[in-house]
């Protein structure tokens, strides 16, 4: 019985390290490009308030999160954004091809989300990035891309980002 144990544990940790491989390989191969002096581009949040990455940045690691108000996935992922934001972590997102910014601020008052939120709604910002999956979630510190990864991403799994990002 030993020995079906053991050999079940060494194939479930090879379809993990497979699976893992399959992950990082595909967040390569997605990965966005950031525009030359986007960092320093200022942008402006539905509350009003003026930003660039490199100063949000410049003091401890930014999560921003590329979503989108028709984007299923996102979904799953905004209410853990949400949660990062209520914690205090440093965050801000882009809402893509998602309607004007009342329609964009009635969206989240209906979810129950806050999030500061840029206004993409001809798509320019993600067309720059090359963003092509919903959501997208890129980490900075110090005005330098330090990860990115597409798809359904966990609280723990953005959380770990932004802390490994710290280090």
């Amino acid at each position: 019985m030993k020995s079906k144990l053991k050999r079940w544990g060494r194939e479930a940790l090879v379809i993990a390290m497979i699976f893992i491989t399959i992950v990082v390989v595909m967040d390569m191969w997605r990965a966005p490009k950031m525009p030359a002096t986007f960092d320093s581009t200022p942008f402006h949040t539905l509350d009003g308030k003026t930003v660039t990455l490199n100063a949000l940045s410049e003091e401890r690691p930014l999560l921003l999160y590329f979503w989108a108000s028709w984007c299923a996935v996102c979904r799953y992922t905004t209410p853990s954004v949400a949660q990062l934001v209520s914690e205090g972590e440093n965050v801000m997102t882009i809402a893509l091809r998602s309607g004007d910014p009342q329609e964009v601020s009635r969206w989240l008052v209906r979810k129950k989300v806050q999030l500061p939120v840029v206004n993409d709604a001809s798509g320019e910002l993600s067309r720059n990035w090359q963003i092509g999956v919903t959501p997208t979630l890129v980490v900075f510190y110090k005005g330098e891309v330090v990860s990115s990864t597409t798809g359904w991403t966990s609280y723990w799994g953005m959380k770990l980002r932004l802390w490994w990002a710290g280090l």
